[in-house]
C-alpha cells in the first residue's frame, strides 16, 4: 500500500513576527515540525556532502579545529564577494530541499509543518499544500527583534528590506495568524487552525 501523500502546511513570518512561537504552539498539538533553519544546520555537519564541498571550495580555513564549519569565516567571505554567495547558495539550497522533502515523507502526522523564514523568497510555496503567515506590524516586529537579538536596530531594519514585504507574505498566505497581541491570542488561532487543517487533510 502506498504511503498517504503528506499535507504540508507552510508556515513563514518575518523576523520578530512570532513565527517560532506559533511553530512551538503547533508541536504542542502533536504536528510534526520541519524547521528549514535546523535542516540548514545538518547539511553542514560534520561529515556531511555540504561541508565536503564547503572545505574543498573555500579551503581547510572554513573549518575549526573540531572539524565543523567556522560560520563567522563564511559569513565574512559570502559577505565580501557575490559570487561566493551564490555558490553556496547554488550547492546549499538543493541539499536543503532534498533533506526537507525527505523529512515530509518520513511525518507521521495529520499534516506537517514547514517552517522556513524565507517561505515565499525562495519559493518554497510550491512544496506546500497550504501556506500560513503570522503577521504583525512591522513596528511591532522591529521592537520584538531588539529585545530578542541583541543586535543593533540598522542590522534588524536590513535583514527585514532583505525579506519579502509584509504585503507581499500575507498575499502569499492561505491563512493569516495575528501576532500583534499576546501568545494566549496566538495561541488561540493557531488552535481553531489547527481544526480547520484537519478538515483539509484527504482522508
Amino acid at each position: 500500500m502506498d504511503k498517504r501523500q503528506t499535507f504540508v502546511v507552510g508556515l513563514t513570518g518575518g523576523i520578530g513576527s512570532g513565527k517560532s512561537a506559533a511553530t512551538a504552539i503547533f508541536e504542542n498539538l502533536g504536528i510534526d515540525i520541519i524547521d528549514a533553519d535546523e535542516v540548514a544546520r545538518e547539511v553542514v555537519e560534520v561529515g556531511s556532502e555540504g561541508l565536503q564541498q564547503i572545505a574543498a571550495h573555500f579551503g581547510e580555513t572554513i573549518l575549526l579545529e573540531d572539524g565543523s564549519l567556522n560560520r563567522a569565516a563564511l559569513r565574512e567571505k559570502v559577505f565580501a564577494a557575490e559570487e561566493e554567495k551564490i555558490w553556496l547558495n547554488s550547492l546549499l539550497h538543493p541539499l536543503i530541499r532534498s533533506r526537507m522533502q525527505q523529512l515530509i515523507s518520513e511525518s507521521t502526522s495529520s499534516y506537517c509543518i514547514l517552517s522556513v523564514p524565507l517561505l515565499v523568497e525562495n519559493k518554497l510555496t510550491e512544496m506546500c499544500n497550504h501556506v500560513v503567515v503570522v503577521d504583525c506590524p512591522e513596528t511591532l516586529q522591529l521592537e520584538r527583534a531588539l529585545k530578542r537579538d541583541g543586535s543593533t536596530e540598522q542590522t534588524i531594519k536590513s535583514i527585514m528590506a532583505s525579506q519579502a514585504s509584509r504585503k507581499e507574505r500575507v498575499s502569499a498566505a492561505d491563512d493569516v495568524l495575528d501576532n500583534s497581541t499576546t501568545l494566549d491570542a496566538l495561541a488561540s488561532q493557531v488552535s481553531t487552525l489547527h481544526r480547520k487543517l484537519l478538515s483539509l487533510v484527504p482522508a
